[in-house]
């Protein structure tokens, strides 16, 4: 349930947690598919309402419409759309910023969806395989470090 929840935060933490847990390597990648697809569905649903939320909020403190980040994420969507937003989300962005972004620009919920799991699965397999691998790799060398001492 840890992974799961966490997942629906900060993607990367869902790996590291299933670890420290004792997952196996396919119940961490499945729980934080689960996590990032939740988070997508809720924001997806909330998108546009939370997107109007937070632009109220930045009028209200008086914040630029435009910053660097903001820059950037609308030459990701004008150059690669949905897909190239959905890649990018659990690596830059949050699964819940992420969705918000795709929401605001429009994008029909199926498309959302669709990209979203994909990127989620993609990504999940990368992370939890590079922390399984290494992680037991920075155990080992831990050990055999103390051992020396």
């Amino acid at each position: 349930m840890t992974v799961y929840l966490i997942s629906m935060v900060k993607f990367f933490g869902g790996p590291v947690t299933g670890v420290s847990l004792g997952l196996t390597y396919v119940e961490t990648v499945l729980l934080t598919v689960a996590g990032m697809m939740t988070s997508v569905i809720i924001f997806s649903i909330l998108g546009r309402a939370a997107s109007k939320w937070l632009s109220a909020r930045r009028k209200a403190k008086q914040k630029p419409v435009f910053t660097k980040k903001s820059r950037r994420i609308v030459q990701v969507w004008c150059r690669f759309g949905i897909p190239g937003v959905a890649f990018l989300t659990p690596i830059l962005l949050t699964p819940i910023f992420g969705t918000i972004v795709a929401a605001l620009f429009g994008a029909p919920r199926k498309l959302i969806f669709v990209h979203m799991l994909w990127s989620a699965f993609f990504w999940s397999a990368i992370l939890n395989l590079m922390v399984f691998e290494f992680g037991q790799m920075a155990e080992g060398l831990l050990l055999s470090i103390t051992n020396l001492w």
